[in-house]
């Protein structure tokens, strides 16, 4: 029992009859995605998206921050946990995924609470210090390009808030982390940022082994 439970197909099941609420919307929005080359890998599993809005409804955080849209799942799961006059800032590199995001975003009722920026993220997030956004978002999302994690966490840090949360998805990047035969681009980019978060005094941190790993981060 101390170690961590292995999550098989009827035990998943299990676990979203009795918590998982994902309505229409939803439901089509992840078939749709699951369609797409590369779309159901790319995607949150349905318990993370309902984890991120238990995250933005039980902080109250009023402004998100996201790197990585693709089809806009995750998006419209917080955008949905948002207080009325609540705004979420988006990043995503192609248009084409945003186009069909905004589709599900008009149809739940959410479009206007969200600000699509379209371009490299890291731009975006440059441009979002030089308006002032500086500590401005209570919780950001980095669910983007791997390789680019310890450069969206840098930036990321300086426009939280104090007592914000950072939650990164993809930190043990099915196992590879601990694969020595991994060198590729996109695996260093995650063995840097976990090892810079586990040494960085300006945060504390959780790193729960769910999912494809999830890492909690709170800026002190």
């Amino acid at each position: 029992m101390a170690q961590q439970t292995s999550i098989g197909p009827e035990l998943l099941r299990y676990v979203r009859e009795f918590s998982l609420r994902e309505d229409e919307i939803l439901c089509e929005l992840r078939r749709s995605t699951a369609e797409l080359p590369g779309g159901e890998s790319q995607q949150v599993m349905a318990e993370e998206g309902q984890f991120l809005a238990f995250l933005v409804a039980a902080t109250g955080v009023r402004d998100i921050l996201e790197i990585g849209t693709f089809t806009g799942y995750s998006t419209l799961c917080m955008a949905r946990a948002l207080p009325p006059q609540g705004s979420l800032v988006t990043c995503e590199v192609s248009e084409r995924w945003t186009e069909i995001a905004a589709d599900f975003w008009r149809r739940a009722r959410v479009r206007e609470r969200i600000d699509v920026r379209v371009g490299a993220a890291v731009d975006t997030l440059e441009e979002l210090l030089a308006e002032g956004r500086l500590g401005s978002f209570g919780l950001v999302f980095i669910d983007a390009d791997k390789a680019n994690y310890p450069r969206y966490y840098e930036l990321a840090l300086r426009l939280v808030r104090p007592g914000g949360l950072l939650v990164l998805d993809n930190t043990l990047l099915a196992g590879r982390v601990i694969d020595p035969a991994a060198q590729d681009a996109d695996t260093a980019g995650i063995r840097e940022v976990n090892a810079r978060i586990r040494d960085d005094p300006r945060v504390d941190v959780c790193m729960l082994p769910v999912a494809d790993g999830i890492t909690l981060v709170r800026r002190r």
